[in-house]
């Protein structure tokens, strides 16, 4: 599909060329690049000048480096902008190393989520802002640093610059999720000897928004995928998906809740298969913002027979006929102060399963009445 897609896109620019001529069209197209910037720079410039900064983590618990820090300080100054990333991590001797384009993608995709939606998606929009990765780390490695599984430190530095940015524009930034997608693979050779590999992508537990709560499923702005179905992957390889659901009570609590976490079961049905896990957000959960609370945090279990082994948030490890992974996502972030939150919303979360009579009370002084499910407005009011 994608190459479907470069190759339309190929032939429909060449139509372009044929139609107008090559420099009416590298006319129009400067055109558009400097119209993209100047629309840029006054969003910029509507920001308040001055030096915003944060950092967040990568567990990296499966390595001696772990965990790993990213930091960004961001500069606003009139009607352009400097992101400086000195201070994250060296690069480290595990495959999370983000090359430098990826890093200034990053950048580039964290900064357009505050910029007007109508801004055409060209480089004009970035020559306002100018990137600063300090070689030798995480952020700009250099050869052999491995960068097969570098989404995860590019979600990172994108949560970064968004806790900057919150500082900046409290109004219009969220509450931080899931962190990017957790990979959950398992690879081997089924009864017949043949092989498979199911690489599962569970994706989606946003944090709150200052207008409303975190959207349930959503992935990652820095992704372009979707949770598989169950079907799907239970008749292309040898998996039963024994769970796949939302969690009660999980999400981050704020005047606005942060999206609840996912819950993955995977039982192997090989004789025997090689698990690999990239999740995150355990030892430092998704922050809230505004008075809201942090994300639960994400967690892994294999279970073999009646013995459970709890496995770090990235690494391998053996599977057998029986075995089951449990994998729960970390959730969204809550936004704003939770005693703020609509009693009326909290109801609606009990009667959806979102969330239990007793978290209700203890997380939002919200006390539901357990024969109706409404709010108790007496109860809730003292």
């Amino acid at each position: 599909a994608e190459i479907a897609a470069v190759a339309t896109g190929e032939s429909r620019y060449r139509d372009l060329v044929e139609r107008y001529g090559v420099e009416t069209l590298r006319s129009h197209t400067d055109a558009l690049m400097d119209y993209a910037e100047r629309l840029a720079r006054d969003e910029i410039a509507d920001l308040p000048d001055g030096v915003y900064e944060f950092a967040s983590h990568i567990d990296a618990d499966n390595i001696d480096d772990g965990p790993v820090t990213i930091r960004a300080k961001i500069d606003i100054h009139g009607d352009s902008l400097t992101v400086d990333l000195a201070g994250s991590s060296p690069q480290v001797a595990a495959g999370i190393n983000s090359p430098v384009p990826y890093t200034r993608s990053a950048c580039y995709g964290a900064i357009r989520q505050i910029l007007d939606p109508d801004i055409p998606n060209c480089s004009g929009y970035m020559r306002p802002i100018e990137i600063l990765a300090p070689a030798n780390s995480v952020v700009n490695p250099r050869l052999p640093g491995a960068c097969g599984a570098r989404g995860i430190t590019g979600f990172r530095i994108m949560d970064t610059i968004w806790g900057a940015l919150a500082q900046a524009r409290p109004q219009s930034i969220p509450a931080d999720g899931e962190g990017g997608n957790t990979i959950i693979s398992l690879g081997g050779y089924d009864s017949a000897h043949r092989p498979f590999a199911f690489v599962d992508l569970v994706c989606g537990a946003r944090g709150a928004w200052p207008f409303g709560d975190g959207p349930d499923g959503v992935p990652h702005p820095g992704s372009n995928i979707s949770n598989c179905s169950v079907e799907i992957a239970e008749v292309e390889n040898p998996v039963r998906i024994e769970t796949y659901e939302l969690l009660t009570d999980s999400g981050g609590v704020g005047k606005y809740r942060g999206a609840l976490s996912h819950v993955r079961e995977v039982r192997c049905l090989a004789d025997e298969a090689v698990l690999q896990l990239r999740s995150d957000k355990r030892a430092f959960p998704p922050y809230g913002l505004q008075g809201g609370r942090p994300g639960t945090p994400s967690s892994n279990v294999l279970y073999r027979g009646p013995n459970e082994t709890v496995l770090p948030t990235m690494g391998t490890a053996v599977m057998r006929r029986g075995d089951m992974i449990r994998h729960v996502m970390a959730s969204g972030g809550g936004w704003g102060d939770p005693l703020e939150r609509e009693p009326e919303l909290v109801a609606a979360d009990v009667r959806d399963g979102k969330e239990s009579i007793a978290h209700s009370d203890a997380a939002y002084g919200v006390i539901i009445d357990p024969k109706t499910l409404d709010v108790d407005s007496e109860a809730t009011d003292r």
